[in-house]
């Protein structure tokens, strides 16, 4: 027992001392994220994948000869460089992943402002787009955040990798190219709304749900009171209306799309979707910009929202429980020996 006692003492302890080191790892990096500025990251992906390059090269020479030959052609670039300058085109990156109520959005607007004060009209810029879609208001919007670059005379490519779907597209559509991977998803052009109605339910318990207005359709469906026709046609005409809008946005900038086949609200892997127009080569982002990267300088912006403790606290504890449920989830698909 006096063992017993003494080990949980130490335990004790040393959960402690990791405890207050967590702390203060995390204060010391929230201290250090409120010095930034503006939150807009700056990376040069050019000399990162330069870098990696020479180091494979280097890494994989026979020879010691091979090895100075090698350093020498470095040492004379970068002089070279360094006296002329980068005298390339730019390739900017931007990522945008999207949830349903597209909060990601006002992320995105920040970068788009940093990078119209950074680029030259003729640069181009690449957005690597994940989304399913979600509310039309939000993704009108991102939508209008990547129409600004084309306003300002930038050449915008859209990169999907796994899907860009319903509001996901309608960004997507607005590049002058799109580039995706062979089974990233594409298209549902369409809309969808739908709400659950708890009127039977309270009156199966005897209570009454009142439901004032003031003009006809102020109210079309409630979750709580009776709907009835009149209002389930008037929320189906404004589903259409949407639609509608939805499919002339779509027109306006992929033109040689025929609506009739592909606004169905239906979606297709890329390498179906090419042949209907939805897509316009088949590549994923990361062949794109290697393929790019010996003509151009690439860099990438990226703008991350300042953080409380409690926050990443939050995450840190919401990604432990993430990675341990799938440890159990692959331990429950290991097959018995």
């Amino acid at each position: 027992m006096e063992f017993l006692y003494e080990y949980g003492l130490f335990a004790a302890k040393a959960l402690t001392w990791v405890a207050a080191l967590g702390v203060v790892i995390a204060l010391a990096a929230a201290a250090r994220q409120k010095q930034s500025s503006d939150g807009v990251n700056i990376k040069d992906v050019s000399a990162a994948l330069r870098r990696q390059a020479r180091r494979l090269r280097m890494a994989t020479a026979v020879t010691d000869a091979e090895r100075k030959a090698l350093k020498q052609e470095y040492q004379k670039a970068d002089k070279t460089e360094k006296k002329q300058g980068d005298q390339r085109r730019r390739l900017y990156v931007l990522d945008f992943k999207g949830s349903m109520d597209a909060h990601e959005v006002k992320w995105l607007s920040e970068e788009v402002s940093a990078l119209l004060q950074l680029a030259d009209p003729g640069d181009e810029v690449l957005v690597r787009l994940e989304s399913g879609g979600g509310v039309v208001h939000g993704y009108g919007l991102g939508a209008a955040e990547l129409q600004r670059l084309k306003g300002h005379g930038l050449k915008l490519t859209v990169a999907v990798d796994k899907v860009a779907a319903s509001g996901g597209y309608m960004m997507a559509c607005v590049a002058e190219r799109i580039i995706a991977a062979p089974f990233a998803i594409v298209g549902s052009i369409g809309v969808v709304a739908q709400m659950p109605n708890f009127n039977k339910f309270l009156k199966n318990r005897d209570i009454d749900v009142e439901l004032h207005t003031a003009g006809e359709y102020k109210r079309t469906l409630t979750l709580f009171g009776e709907n009835d026709d009149h209002g389930r046609a008037k929320f189906r005409e404004e589903l259409e209306v949407i639609h509608q809008r939805f499919k002339a946005f779509i027109a306006d900038n992929r033109p040689k799309l025929d609506l009739d086949r592909v606004a169905t609200g239906e979606h297709w892997l890329a390498s179906d979707a090419q042949a209907l127009g939805l897509v316009d080569s088949l590549q994923t982002s990361s062949d794109y910009l290697l393929a790019q990267s010996s003509d151009k300088r690439i860099i990438s912006l990226n703008f991350k929202p300042k953080q409380s403790l409690k926050d990443k606290f939050g995450k840190a504890a919401e990604m432990g429980v993430s990675r341990a449920l799938m440890k159990l989830y692959e331990a429950g698909q290991r097959p018995f020996s």
